[in-house]
């Protein structure tokens, strides 16, 4: 059954207005008829099963036949600050780490990044990087399509972050398994954690130095260095296996 998503204010008591590119997209690709049945992910962690009522040219009514509380989403939220790596591998980070429960992905523009992005190539590709997310989400059976923001420098994506409750930074020069193992086992569920993952060239000492001064803590992901692509996955990973609820 194809998949959808709305937010709060697209959800009533009996019913659901899907708006946007959505309404496109089950109109003229999918070609769907009154009466038909989709699925549609609510950010309240619920599932909604409902038939098609009315299409418009700009909105489509369907009416609410089952609701199911999915537990798709994680109990706390993951914020992904990556380094902006070369090629087209944030688009396999993006998908990947959005099947695995990131809340939010913050491509980061680091000092070793080899790609530089002026603003018009940055905002062409925050809206693809968007897309691949919401197709991820769906693919996944998420309930929420993660946002993906704005490119920011270092010192911009560390402000951001001092909002959050946990902020880790797998590095390579990190060495202790040990630690880290204590120090993710302690992280609570509804906490919320940000990881800082570097670009193809790493982290400068400088940005180390930054993240360190605003309490992010350094740990290993093993002794093998893993490429930037590797990095973010596997720690989304880690942390959806000790999270994860029954």
């Amino acid at each position: 059954m194809h998949r959808f998503f709305a937010n709060e204010g697209q959800i009533s008591k009996n019913q659901i207005c899907i708006t946007g590119l959505d309404v496109n997209h089950i109109k003229n690709v999918l070609r769907m008829k009154i009466g038909d049945e989709i699925v549609v992910g609510g950010s309240d962690n619920l599932e909604y099963t409902c038939v098609i009522k009315e299409i418009a040219d700009e909105e489509i009514i369907v009416e609410i036949k089952h609701i199911k509380e999915t537990n798709a989403e994680l109990p706390s939220r993951i914020y992904l600050f990556q380094g902006l790596p070369k090629g087209d591998k944030m688009e396999l980070i993006i998908q990947k780490c959005v099947e695995l429960g990131a809340f939010e992905i913050v491509p980061v523009a680091m000092k070793h990044c080899v790609v530089k992005l002026d603003k018009k190539r940055a905002t062409a590709k925050v809206k693809r990087w968007q897309t691949i997310a919401e197709s991820a989400a769906k693919q996944a059976g998420r309930t929420i399509i993660p946002q993906i923001l704005e490119v920011k420098n270092f010192a911009e994506a560390v402000e951001y972050a001092k909002e959050l409750d946990v902020c880790i930074m797998p590095y390579e020069r990190a060495v202790d398994i040990k630690d880290t193992r204590k120090f993710l086992n302690k992280i609570k569920a509804g906490q919320s954690i940000g990881i800082f993952i570097g670009p193809e060239g790493g982290f400068a000492d400088e940005e180390v130095a930054v993240a360190s001064a605003a309490n992010f803590k350094t740990v290993t992901l093993g002794k093998r260095i893993l490429r930037t692509e590797t990095a973010g996955i596997t720690t989304l990973s880690i942390l959806m296996f000790l999270m994860e609820e029954a």
